[in-house]
């Protein structure tokens, strides 16, 4: 491959750009600036490079976990809150076209006040994979609640609760108490507000709501809040791997 034609897979800007950058001196490979747009490449998976002075690794596809920060928007065209977008650097956000999608993507949204993992790809069937409700990915949240959890209401939230807006009961997965008013929840489903909906049909209310776990991925611990990371071949593997877990009749957490 040739080197303009990486970068422009990468997401650094067109063709053009890309052989600017490199023709101007802006590019190293193995500590030296190429200034051959045409130089010859061997791209494998995490290829190492700098631009512009800044580290970078080949992708073929993007897979990137985020730390979801409070008051952030899983929009592109957010109305009043910052976009979490704006989080990631240029390139990821700007990967050209693959299968009908333009830059990485958040895998569903989390809402303005919420908080943890994220996964963004520019791989439309990972994309489908994790969002879909079909495929019953486990989804862990952590809820911090306004009044005390009673084993009344974890009773009914693995039992199932009835939402507004679907006749059928909601259950969860798993329903834990980690404390007094925390809630570790888990979920295959992806409804509008649902986890907030979920508790207050059992009667009680969400003050806060932080997403721990996506199938067997955890948020990584080294990622503050804002922060994100390629995922390894390994945790990709594994979120493709994910198989639909059985509902939960006891307190055990997914």
């Amino acid at each position: 491959m040739q080197l303009q034609e990486l970068l422009f897979s990468q997401g650094f800007g067109t063709r053009r750009v890309c052989a600017g950058l490199i023709q101007h001196g802006h590019v190293t490979l193995d500590e030296q600036a190429v200034t051959d747009a045409a130089f010859d490449v061997d791209a494998q998976e995490g290829l190492r490079y700098t631009v512009q002075g800044k580290p970078w690794e080949y992708h073929a596809k993007a897979y990137v976990v985020l730390n979801k920060p409070a008051g952030t928007e899983c929009s592109q065209k957010p109305s009043t809150w910052p976009s979490v977008y704006t989080l990631l650097p240029d390139p990821l956000r700007q990967r050209p076209v693959k299968g009908g999608v333009d830059g990485v993507q958040a895998v569903g949204r989390l809402d303005q006040d919420t908080t943890g993992l994220l996964l963004l790809s520019d791989d439309g069937k990972f994309l489908h994979r994790m969002a879909s409700p079909r495929h019953h990915v486990p989804k862990v949240y952590e809820a911090a609640l306004k009044h005390p959890l009673d084993e009344a209401q974890l009773a009914r939230l693995r039992e199932g609760v009835v939402l507004d807006d679907d006749p059928r009961p909601v259950r969860a997965l798993a329903a834990e108490r980690l404390e007094e008013r925390l809630l570790q929840l888990t979920l295959d489903e992806g409804k509008y507000h649902q986890v907030k909906r979920m508790v207050a049909a059992a009667g009680n209310r969400v003050e806060a709501l932080h997403r721990a776990r996506v199938g067997q991925l955890q948020l990584p611990p080294e990622l503050a809040p804002g922060e994100w990371r390629w995922l390894t071949a390994a945790e990709v593997e594994s979120l493709f791997q994910v198989k639909k877990l059985t509902t939960k009749s006891s307190s055990a957490g997914g």
